[in-house]
């Protein structure tokens, strides 16, 4: 292994990290945080710990790490005995991490630069792998339906998110939205704790969770899913309204009776709304409604689901 990544001492392994050895780190090697690429590096070794605790890989473990920005996480995960594929869309901090771990090839890590949005998964790193990273925060919802809707799934994932969308994706009923029924979908999920501000250097200007999931089977082929999320994308776009009034509204072809009979058919009462669906009720109302027109919708015209951020 390179020396780099496993030395004791290393000022930025659990033990010695901290806010002011990290900021010294930084200036020593002239790196600036780019907001424009969400850069807030963990400055906090007990949350370093938690990550690597929960993701507990057993040695020879492939792991896909995107944004792994300084190598902090990165160094931990191989000091555990993983192969990591870290994943980096900025070029100073790739030519730092190859300062860093030394020369590749050990097989413990591999680097790559790219978009990791641009590239696919199975292209990245072979199945099975887990998930593990820090995620940026602008592209944490379209690394989620990447990971999970494609075909190379992680059997499961420890991420650094925004709290907030932690807090979302991880919803009950009564306060799902269309993220946690994507998620919910493809894993079972919990927070494992939340991490302030302060956490990080620089400090964002919100609160982190650790989100963590195991991926479930599939139980849906791919053009039932298809019909699965544009049912569902239907009902989020209305959050607020009914569902006999919003789908019919937002899925015109396929019938205001047609919606009305599936609804009675699941027990679903037509007045509730979106937001109070389990993911099983959407499966069943989805099973019921069988095959979708393929007319789009207003609003409906482009498929697949939303890569928004927050929501």
């Amino acid at each position: 292994m390179p020396a780099a990544a496993t030395r004791s001492g290393d000022p930025l392994d659990a033990v010695h990290l901290g806010p002011e050895s990290l900021r010294r780190y930084l200036r020593r090697h002239s790196i600036v945080a780019r907001k424009g690429f969400s850069q807030n590096f963990l400055a906090d070794g007990d949350v370093l710990e938690a990550i690597v605790d929960t993701a507990s890989p057993d040695p020879g473990r492939r792991i896909l790490e995107i944004g792994p920005g300084l190598g902090i996480l990165t160094a931990a995960l191989i000091e555990r005995g993983a192969h990591v594929t870290a994943v980096e869309i900025d070029r100073d901090l790739v030519a730092h991490l190859r300062r860093r771990f030394g020369t590749e090839g050990s097989g413990a890590l591999r680097l790559v630069e790219g978009d990791v949005l641009a590239t696919p998964i199975d292209e990245l790193v072979e199945t099975p792998y887990d998930l593990v990273a820090n995620l940026p925060y602008h592209i944490t919802s379209p690394v989620l339906h990447q990971v999970l809707g494609g075909v190379a799934r992680p059997e499961r994932f420890v991420l650094m998110v925004q709290r907030e969308v932690a807090e979302r994706i991880a919803a009950p009923p009564g306060a799902m939205s269309y993220l946690s029924v994507f998620v919910q979908y493809h894993a079972e999920v919990g927070i494992v704790r939340t991490v302030p501000a302060v956490a990080f250097e620089p400090a964002p200007e919100v609160d982190s969770a650790i989100l963590a999931g195991s991926t479930r089977p599939r139980r849906l082929d791919e053009r039932a899913e298809d019909d699965l999320w544009r049912l569902v994308q239907a009902g989020f776009r209305e959050r607020r309204k009914m569902l006999h009034n919003v789908l019919p509204r937002q899925l015109p072809s396929v019938g205001r009776e047609r919606f009305t009979n599936a609804l009675a058919a699941t027990g679903i009462a037509p007045d509730r709304r979106p937001q109070t669906l389990s993911v099983d009720e959407w499966l069943a109302l989805a099973a019921v409604l069988g095959p979708l027109d393929s007319a789009p919708g207003p609003l409906d015209a482009t498929p697949g689901p939303p890569h928004v951020a927050a929501e």
